[in-house]
């Protein structure tokens, strides 16, 4: 029998469901901005080589957060258009709930949801696992996706201030570093400023030759060919 989960009750849940996965994880939500703890629990998985989706409809992740996504080889990220189902489930345990894979739902709103269990409500978590792939396969695996974006970042087009452009991920790599590391340096040197822990572009950034873009896949910096924090 289903169970009724108030707000706490589903971080809770929540965290057990990512903790208990020992096949498959299946993580839906619109928005995609992970705090602390769910980023360590999924760090486990990875080093466990569970099968992780991610799949989702808004990011706010910055740079760094990408980058530390792209380096974990067994979860993939999904975007997913016109997203508003939020569903999780490993290959025991379902959670259908309000609550977005979001910092802010998980601390400051008030959610509700239902716990379903295999073993209890076979039909039900059958129906919720299979609508769960119909998702995951229209969805458009963000990996792809971002290795394009940093492909079109390094072409060659007319405008001859392009062509020095590299994005942070290409920067790093030419510099030696991983793409966090780099990150961690624009910061030390003031390229960037961390605010609420996430990488803003600074005046003396700017006047580097730094630039911010944004898209559906994220959000990336841009900078000069030659530049060296």
């Amino acid at each position: 029998m289903a169970k009724f989960l108030n707000t706490s009750a589903t971080n809770y849940f929540l965290e057990e469901l990512i903790k208990e996965a020992k096949d498959r994880l299946i993580l839906i939500s619109p928005f995609l901005k992970l705090n602390d703890r769910i980023k360590e629990l999924l760090s486990d998985k990875n080093r466990l080589k569970i099968d992780v989706r991610i799949v989702y409809g808004k990011s706010e992740l910055q740079p760094a957060e990408m980058s530390w996504l792209q380096e974990l080889t067994y979860i993939r990220t999904s975007y997913c258009k016109n997203l508003h189902a939020k569903c999780y489930l490993n290959e025991s345990l379902c959670i259908i709930t309000s609550l977005n894979l979001y910092e802010f739902s998980q601390v400051n709103n008030n959610e509700m949801g239902v716990l379903i269990r295999r073993s209890e409500d076979t039909d039900l978590y059958r129906d919720a696992y299979e609508e769960a792939q119909r998702i995951i396969r229209v969805s458009e695996e963000v990996r792809i996706s971002l290795e394009r974006v940093a492909q079109d970042a390094d072409a060659k087009p007319e405008d001859d201030e392009q062509t020095t452009k590299l994005t942070s991920s290409k920067l790093a790599q030419k510099l030696g570093l991983k793409t966090a590391d780099l990150i961690e340096k624009l910061v030390a040197t003031g390229f960037l400023e961390l605010k609420e822990g996430k990488p803003y572009l600074t005046p003396k950034g700017k006047d580097a030759g730094g630039e911010f873009r944004g898209s559906k896949y994220g959000a990336y910096f841009l900078w000069p060919e030659a530049f060296k924090p």
